[in-house]
Parts: structure tokens; C-alpha cells; sequence
């Protein structure tokens, strides 16, 4: 089954010194269940793509359609984890990856037990009342990666999630995001 279309999304971009072309006519077609990436050196649109399948952005021309819908804005069929922590600082690690849960009137007893069993997931359930500041860079992007699944979206996009992250580090969440992958199957 289709899950994602990209049907000719092209994205110009205004700038001093003229348009700058960041994608033109791309097309894909990406299946239920599938993992995929892009990679291309930096500046070359992989982030501007990410932001228009989030619905974060517009394509100057072109459409994007979850399951054929077409994708206007954001909602949570779509979980983004970014390249920098985006965690608040003021919230405990349970209460971040509750926040889209509560965000969509989940009751209080049903948002902690989903973020638990996310916590679980990425193997933080220690620090479950911890705050961000007291977290390695790995551990936050845990989190964030937890966040982004707790509100069990269809398609989970990340955009360099382990850029900012030591090389020990991401080699060891590269493999953690493929046992997770395979433990969830997400898009």
C-alpha cells in the first residue's frame, strides 16, 4: 500500500540576490511500512522536503498526499524529530513526550501510560522525572524520538536526528532507531 506521494513538488525560495531553486519536479511514492532516507550533500533541499511533508512548508508548485489525502499543514499522522533537542526545558521527560498527547485532550492516566511505554521503548524509563538539562545529547534525542511516537503517527520523519551528537553516540542510535524501527514498523 501507498503511504506517501510526491507528486512534482518544486520549492523556490526569495532571496536578495534572486530565486533559489531548492527542489524541482521531485516525485516519489513511498510504501506502508517502508524505511527510507535521503541523503545528498548539505543545501541540496532533503530539509525543505522534511518540512513540506510535515506540512511545516508549502511547495511553490506540486503536492504531497498521505494515504491520497494532500497534505496542507501539520497534524499528528506525521511525527518530525529535528536536528536540534526540541524538548522544553521546563517539562519533566515524561511530561515532554505526553505533550502531543495532551495537546489532542488525551485523559491524564492514558497520556502517562503511552509516554511510559514509549520512555520504555528508547530504554529511558529511569529518568522518567528528569528534566532535559540533566540528559546527555543521545539521551534527549531519545526523547524526542520518543515524543514523535507516543502520538503513533503514520509516517515518523527525522531530519539528522544524530547531527549534533559525538560519533560513538550516533553509531549507537543508528542502531537503536533500527531496533526500534523494528519493533514499530513506522514509515
Amino acid at each position: 500500500m501507498i503511504m506517501l506521494t510526491i507528486a512534482n513538488i518544486t520549492r523556490v525560495f526569495e532571496s536578495e540576490s534572486g530565486q533559489v531553486e531548492a527542489l524541482r519536479n521531485i516525485n516519489l511514492e513511498v510504501f506502508d511500512k517502508e524505511f527510507l532516507c535521503f541523503i545528498g550533500p548539505s543545501g541540496c533541499g532533503k530539509t525543505t522536503l522534511l518540512r513540506i511533508i510535515a506540512g511545516l512548508d508549502k511547495p511553490t508548485s506540486g503536492e504531497v498526499f498521505l494515504e491520497g489525502k494532500a497534505i496542507k499543514s501539520p497534524d499528528p499522522e506525521r511525527g518530525m524529530v529535528f536536528q536540534e533537542y526540541s524538548l522544553f526545558p521546563w517539562r519533566t521527560i515524561i511530561d515532554n513526550i505526553a505533550f502531543g498527547l495532551e495537546m489532542k485532550g488525551e485523559p491524564a492516566e492514558d497520556r502517562h501510560r503511552i509516554a511510559l511505554k514509549y520512555l520504555k521503548l528508547v530504554g529511558l524509563e529511569a529518568f522518567e522525572r528528569s528534566y532535559p538539562y540533566e540528559l546527555s545529547g543521545g539521551m534527549r534525542q531519545r526523547v524526542a524520538i520518543a515524543r514523535a511516537l507516543a502520538n503513533d503517527p503514520k509516517v515518523l520523519l527525522m531530519d539528522e536526528p544524530f547531527g549534533s551528537v559525538d560519533a560513538q553516540t550516533r553509531n549507537f542510535l543508528q542502531g537503536e532507531l533500527l531496533r526500534i524501527w523494528g519493533e514499530t514498523r513506522k514509515t
